[in-house]
């Protein structure tokens, strides 16, 4: 009698941007609200308390520029590279980035809220109290990154991989996952929100860890 076997779902993969930029123009100016950058290399720039909300970067190259506190609600970037950008503050509320390299960002408060994220990685460095609350990400790849406090609580994630990473401090309180894959976080600490982990995919190790939240999230009394 012929025995039928179940297959098991694959974690279907994020889809990783491909940025090729063209021969840049170097930038030294500042930013301006509604600016359009296209095509330009802004490189060690102190962009620190300015005002870029609404500007748009395509094929553009950030190398080693200061955001503290910069204001780009809403700006878009599109088929661009972030290299060593750091900041504090920086505001990129209902931002739109897609086909973008994120490399070496070190980034303290940075507020992303409301933000899209499609076709990004984010490549090593450092991010304390990222704000993705209602955020919506779609094939996007964190590598090798450092990232404490970080809130997804209410966003959207489909396609979402975690490679060789850390994550302390996280929330994912009312998030929406689909095919996020965690099992390459190297050190897992969520803060609230285990209950909404439907839709990801976990190792085993990674599921002992999280059983204590998973038993008290349940009501369930573990003795030994």
């Amino acid at each position: 009698m012929a025995t039928t076997r179940k297959k098991k779902a694959a974690v279907v993969g994020a889809r990783r941007p491909e940025v090729r930029l063209p021969p840049l123009e170097v930038y030294e100016g500042g930013l301006a609200p509604d600016g359009d950058y296209d095509g330009l290399e802004l490189s060690g720039l102190d962009l620190a308390g300015q005002s870029g909300e609404g500007a748009r970067f395509l094929d553009c190259a950030l190398r080693e520029c200061g955001l503290d506190e910069a204001r780009l609600t809403g700006a878009r970037f599109l088929d661009s590279v972030l290299t060593g950008v750091r900041g504090v503050g920086t505001v990129l509320a209902g931002a739109q980035l897609r086909d973008v390299e994120v490399v070496d960002a070190r980034l303290g408060g940075a507020q992303l809220h409301g933000a899209v994220l499609e076709r990004v990685v984010v490549r090593g460095g450092k991010s304390d109290y990222l704000n993705l609350r209602a955020a919506k990400l779609k094939d996007v790849v964190f590598e090798s990154c450092v990232l404490s406090e970080l809130d997804f609580g209410g966003a959207v994630l489909e396609r979402v991989e975690f490679v060789d990473c850390v994550l302390t401090g996280v929330d994912f309180s009312g998030a929406r996952l689909k095919d996020v894959d965690l099992r390459g976080v190297q050190r897992l600490e969520i803060e609230r929100g285990v209950e909404s982990l439907a839709g990801a995919v976990i190792s085993t190790a990674q599921l002992f860890d999280l059983a204590p939240l998973l038993a008290a999230k349940l009501g369930v009394r573990v003795e030994g």
